[in-house]
C-alpha cells in the first residue's frame, strides 16, 4: 500500500513562482532570474533548456532581460539596486508579509531576531529588510549574550522552519529577555507538510522524501521522518529510489519545491516495484509505446482531488495528467472538489508534454469552452434565453458562466434600471439573451436587459386593454421623489402623490414608504394618451372625518387641545387630523380681546359641540356653554352689587329660577361678543382640514 501525502509538492508560493516564469514565457519575454527560481534542479535545468538563466547579482544579468525576483524575496537593498529596470517580483506572499513586520518594527527601534539558516536566500532577503543587523538563530540552545536581553526583541521565523525547533528557541530567549515581540510566520503549507510527514512516517514501513538536496523544507521533512521510520530515502527523481523493497506500507512525501510530476512518477514506480518486484528500466519501458502530443484532447480517469489539482491517469500513459484547479472550470467560485470526485470519467486537453520532468500539463476548460461555445451560437441563433450565474464584476460590466462558457454582460445590460454596485450582483442566476456574438474572437455578449423590456411590453400592453378608475392593483415603490412615490403595478409605473399617502400631513413620502414596499393601490385617475396613471393609496375608513362622524353629535361634550390660534378664536384638536373652532365669543364668560387671553397651545380643555358641517368638514365648538351658571338673588341693600354688563350672566338652563330678567343693552361702540368681524371669519374650503382654514385665513 502506497500513501502520498496530500500536502506533498508546490506550495503556493512556489506554485506562483514558476506559473509566473512560465507565463512570461509563453509570452516571448526575455527573462533572468535573481538566483535559482527553486530548489529543484530538474525545473532549473528545464528553464535554462528554454533560455532562463539564474543570476545571483543584479549587475550580472543582461540589461534586455527582465528581472525575476524568485519566491524567497530580496532585501531592500536589492530593490534599489534593481532601480527602473523592467522587474516582476515573485516573492512568496507569506515571505513579504515578514518583510513589513521586519521593517515596520526595525523602524520603531526593536532589534530582529530571525530563527533561521543564516545562509538560506530567504533569510537573507528577510535580513536585508533592517539593514542586516538581525541576530540569526539556528541553535535550540541557544543563549542570549547581556546585551541583547535589555533590547526589545521582534522574533520572526523562516517560513520553512520546524515549529517546534523555532518554539524551544523563543522559550529560551524569553526565559532571560524582558521584552519580546513573537510573530509565528512559519507558512501553514509548512506545518501541514511537516504535521503530516510525522503522521505518515509513524503508520509507514519505508517513507521516500523526494525534493532538491538544497531544499531547506525537504531536509526537514527528511529528518521528521527519519525520526520515525528509520528506513526513510531522500531522492530527488525516481532515479534515486533504492533497487529492491518489499515493503507493505510506503509512504511519500515531497519539499515545496518538488513537481508533481515527479511526485507521480515516482508513486507509479514504487506502486509497480511492489506489485511485480520488476526493476525500473523495464518498468517505465512498457509505458513507452503510448505517445501523447501537444494538442490532443483525451478521455482519462479522476485517480485523485487535490486542494490545487486534479490527479489524471491518461489510461496507458507512463505518467499521470495534472490538472490545475485554474483549468477545470470557469467558475473561480468552484473547488475542484464541487467539479469532480475520484473515478470520474473527463475529457481533457493536452497542454503540453515534458518526459524529463515526467510532467503532462492539462487542461478541462479548453475542453468545455468549445462544447459550450457550440452550444451558445446554437441558442443565439435560435434566439433561446439562457441562465447563467454571474461571477465577477469586471470594468464595464459582469461575466455570467454558462455552459461552462464566459458570458459577457454590459452594464447597461444586466438590468432594466441603472445598477450603481455591479459587485452586489456576484452571485446571482439570471436569465439572458446572447445580442451579440464573434466567432473568430470567441466573444459573446448578452442581455438581461432585452428579455425584461420584452416582459414589460407585453404587460404593459395586457394592463392597457384592462385599465379603468377604481381597479385595484398590488404594485411595488420602484422610486420616491418629493412629491410622490411611483409605483409598478404590473408592467407600467403610476404616481401616489404625497397627497394620498396619508390622512396626516408628512413633508416626505419617505415618512410613510420606501423602495421596495408592496402597497395595495387603485386607480385615481387614467390618462392612455399621455401613458399617466394617478394612482390612490389612502382608504375611506381610515379618513379621519369619517371617524369622527361615527363618534361626534351635536351637544356632545369633548376633550380637546388647543392648536392654534388666530383673531377671531381658536383650533381645538378633538382627534387627530381633526380639529374643531371654538369662536372667541365661545371662549369665556365673559368679552375678551383675544384667544390668548385665555388659552395656550397645548393646553386641553371641554367643549360642547355646538354646531357640525360634515360636507364642509366644520365643526363648531363651545367652553363658555359649560360655564356654571350664576343665579341673581334678592339680598339686602348692604349686599346689593350694581347690575351691569360685567356681573351680570344669563341663564341657558331651563331648570333654573331665575327671580328676574334684565337685559342689558351692550355700549354703542361694543361690537356683539358672539360675531367676529367679518374679515377675520374663517373661510370655508372643501375638503380643507381645519389647520389649513387657518392658514388660508391667516
Amino acid at each position: 500500500m502506497i500513501t502520498v501525502a496530500k500536502t506533498a509538492g508546490f506550495c503556493y508560493g512556489v506554485k506562483r513562482a514558476v506559473d509566473g516564469v512560465y507565463a512570461e514565457i509563453e509570452k516571448g519575454n526575455k527573462i533572468a532570474t535573481l538566483g535559482h527560481l527553486i530548489h529543484n534542479g530538474q525545473v532549473i535545468a528545464e528553464l535554462e533548456e528554454k533560455g532562463v538563466k539564474s543570476y545571483e547579482r543584479v549587475s550580472d544579468i543582461p540589461k534586455d532581460c527582465t528581472v525575476v525576483i524568485r519566491a524567497h524575496g530580496v532585501g531592500e537593498d536589492v530593490y534599489k539596486e534593481i532601480g527602473e529596470r523592467q522587474c516582476i517580483d515573485l516573492t512568496c506572499p507569506f515571505v513579504s508579509k515578514i518583510h513589513k513586520i521586519v521593517s515596520e518594527h526595525y523602524a520603531e527601534g526593536y532589534q530582529i531576531v530571525i530563527v533561521g539558516d543564516k545562509n538560506h536566500p530567504e533569510v537573507i532577503g528577510i535580513n536585508g529588510h533592517c539593514s542586516d543587523s538581525a541576530v540569526i538563530i539556528n541553535d535550540k540552545n541557544y543563549v542570549p549574550p547581556p546585551e541583547l536581553t535589555e533590547k526589545r526583541l521582534c522574533i520572526v521565523a523562516q517560513t520553512t522552519i520546524n515549529k517546534d525547533f523555532f518554539g524551544e528557541i523563543v522559550q529560551n530567549i524569553k526565559k532571560t529577555c524582558k521584552s519580546t515581540l513573537i510573530f509565528d510566520t512559519i507558512c501553514s503549507a509548512t506545518k501541514d507538510r511537516q504535521k503530516e510527514a510525522e503522521e505518515l512516517s509513524l503508520i509507514s514501513d519505508m517513507m521516500i522524501v523526494i525534493g532538491g538536496r538544497e531544499s531547506s523544507n525537504t531536509r526537514k521533512l527528511y529528518e521528521i521522518s527519519k525520526r520515525n521510520c528509520p528506513e526513510t530515502y531522500h531522492v530527488e527523481t525516481v532515479r534515486d529510489l533504492p533497487a529492491k523493497k518489499t515493503h507493505n506500507k510506503i509512504g511519500i512525501t515531497a519539499g515545496a519545491s518538488t513537481p508533481g510530476g515527479i511526485i507521480e512518477e515516482v508513486k507509479k514506480a514504487m506502486s509497480e516495484n511492489v506489485k511485480n518486484e520488476e526493476n525500473f528500466a523495464e518498468l517505465f519501458e512498457q509505458y513507452s509505446s503510448k505517445t501523447l502530443n501537444n494538442g490532443d484532447i483525451v478521455e482519462g480517469t479522476v485517480v485523485e482531488v487535490r486542494s490545487n489539482e486534479v490527479i489524471v491517469d491518461l489510461g496507458g500513459f507512463k505518467y499521470n495528467g495534472q490538472l490545475a484547479a485554474d483549468q477545470l472550470t470557469n467558475d473561480p467560485a468552484l473547488k475542484p472538489s464541487d467539479v469532480v470526485k475520484e473515478g470520474d470519467t473527463i475529457k481533457v486537453y493536452v497542454v503540453g508534454v515534458n518526459d524529463g520532468e515526467g510532467k503532462v500539463v492539462l487542461s478541462r476548460k479548453k475542453v468545455i469552452n468549445e462544447e459550450g461555445w457550440i452550444k451558445i451560437k446554437e441558442a443565439y441563433e435560435e434566439g433561446r434565453t439562457l441562465e447563467g450565474k454571474i461571477t465577477k464584476a469586471v470594468k464595464g460590466g459582469v461575466i455570467a458562466i454558462t455552459e461552462d462558457t464566459q458570458v459577457f454582460i454590459p452594464a447597461r445590460q444586466v438590468s432594466g434600471r441603472f445598477v450603481q454596485d455591479l459587485q452586489s450582483l456576484v452571485g446571482d442566476i439570471v436569465n439572458y439573451k446572447i445580442i451579440e456574438i464573434d466567432d473568430r474572437r470567441k466573444r459573446v455578449i448578452g442581455s438581461v436587459r432585452v428579455i425584461i423590456e420584452a416582459e414589460r411590453k407585453e404587460k404593459e400592453a395586457k394592463f392597457w386593454a384592462e385599465a379603468e378608475v377604481g381597479k385595484k392593483y398590488e404594485g411595488t415603490v420602484k422610486s420616491i421623489t418629493n412629491f410622490g412615490a411611483f409605483v409598478d403595478i404590473g408592467g407600467v409605473d403610476g404616481l401616489v402623490h404625497i397627497s394620498e399617502l396619508s390622512w396626516n400631513r408628512i413633508k416626505h413620502p419617505s415618512e410613510v414608504v420606501k423602495e421596495g414596499d408592496v402597497l395595495e393601490v387603485y386607480i385615481k385617475d387614467i390618462n392612455p394618451e399621455t401613458k399617466k396613471i394617478s394612482l390612490g393609496y389612502k382608504k375611506a375608513e381610515d379618513n379621519p372625518w369619517e371617524i369622527a362622524k361615527s363618534k361626534i353629535a351635536i351637544g356632545d361634550i369633548v376633550k380637546c387641545k388647543i392648536v392654534r390660534m388666530l383673531p377671531f378664536g381658536a383650533f381645538a384638536e378633538i382627534i387627530p387630523n381633526v380639529d374643531g373652532l371654538i369662536h372667541i365669543s365661545q371662549i369665556a364668560d365673559r368679552k375678551i380681546g383675544k384667544p390668548e387671553d385665555v388659552l395656550s397651545i397645548g393646553q386641553e380643555v371641554e367643549a360642547q359641540v355646538t354646531d357640525v358641517n360634515w360636507d364642509d368638514k366644520k365643526i363648531s365648538l363651545s367652553i363658555s356653554a359649560l360655564i356654571p351658571t350664576k343665579i341673581v338673588e334678592d339680598k339686602k341693600e348692604e349686599d346689593e352689587v350694581p347690575l351691569n354688563a360685567e356681573t351680570l350672566v344669563y341663564s341657558t338652563n331651563p331648570d333654573v329660577e331665575v327671580d328676574e330678567k334684565i337685559e342689558i343693552e351692550p355700549a354703542e361702540e361694543e361690537a356683539p361678543a358672539e360675531e367676529a368681524p367679518a374679515e377675520e371669519e374663517a373661510p370655508a374650503e372643501e375638503d380643507t382640514p381645519a389647520e389649513e382654514k387657518a392658514d388660508d385665513a391667516e
